[in-house]
């Protein structure tokens, strides 16, 4: 959510959508009045030559309030996430058909939320927030982020079970990855994977998949990634028809 004063441009949400969120303003969307850090965001849906905005209903997603177990001034931070985690922006190709728009879901892995939408400098840079109110000095400490970070995925593991939402954590997760490895090596079949997509963003090196190596090679069908749709000559083009 983008929050605008005066000339200048203060990020109120997640910057990953500030692009989002102006367009979406552009095409007649009005954010709450009494603007937060985690807004939902409409939908933008293009149906051959027309762009439709549509707004969530209340209560179609479901969000979890982030606490501590051991920390009570976590959850005055006001922290929170939603539990379904849907992509709808990936490329479903066949290799006789292409689908631009193949909507799906899977769960959270809980270094996704903690590690990285919630602690990445590029989104909500929370580290320094959770350092301060754990009484680290940064310029001290050169382990400042780390101790903070842990605290946070702490706080997105213990939320999500309390709340009975199903989230694995890194590494259960690797482990589990290691099982299905070794299953499809047995079975003749080699696994592949993008390194950096295993292995986790926390205790990478005290995870197995962090000793492993994976070929990757382009197959098909497969879901692939691809350019967001209003940056496509046809998405400028409708863009600037509706805006």
């Amino acid at each position: 959510m983008a929050q605008f004063r005066g000339t200048r441009s203060v990020v109120l949400g997640d910057p990953m959508n500030v692009e989002f969120t102006e367009m979406a303003c552009g095409l007649g969307w009005r954010p709450p009045s009494a603007r937060g850090q985690f807004d939902l965001l409409p939908l933008v849906i293009q149906c051959g030559e027309q762009l439709l905005v549509r707004e969530l209903p209340p209560g179609a997603v479901l969000e979890v309030e982030l606490a501590h177990p051991d920390h009570e001034w976590f959850e005055k931070l006001g922290l929170k996430w939603y539990a379904l985690p849907t992509l709808s922006d990936m490329l479903l190709a066949t290799g006789r058909e292409l689908y631009p728009c193949a909507p799906f879901n899977g769960w959270y892995m809980g270094t996704e939320i903690g590690a990285r939408n919630l602690g990445d400098d590029s989104r909500y840079n929370l580290l320094p927030v959770i350092a301060e109110r754990l009484g680290i000095d940064s310029k001290r400490s050169p382990l400042w982020k780390d101790r903070s970070l842990i605290v946070l995925n702490e706080a997105v593991l213990y939320s999500f079970e309390r709340e009975g939402i199903r989230m694995v954590d890194h590494h259960s997760a690797s482990r589990e990855f290691l099982k299905f490895c070794s299953r499809e090596e047995q079975a003749g079949r080699e696994v592949q994977a993008e390194w950096s997509w295993i292995v986790p963003p926390v205790s990478g090196s005290a995870t197995g998949v962090f000793h492993q190596t994976y070929q990757l090679q382009a197959r098909l069908p497969n879901l692939l990634l691809q350019q967001e749709p209003w940056r496509t000559q046809r998405g400028r083009d409708l863009l600037d028809r509706f805006t």
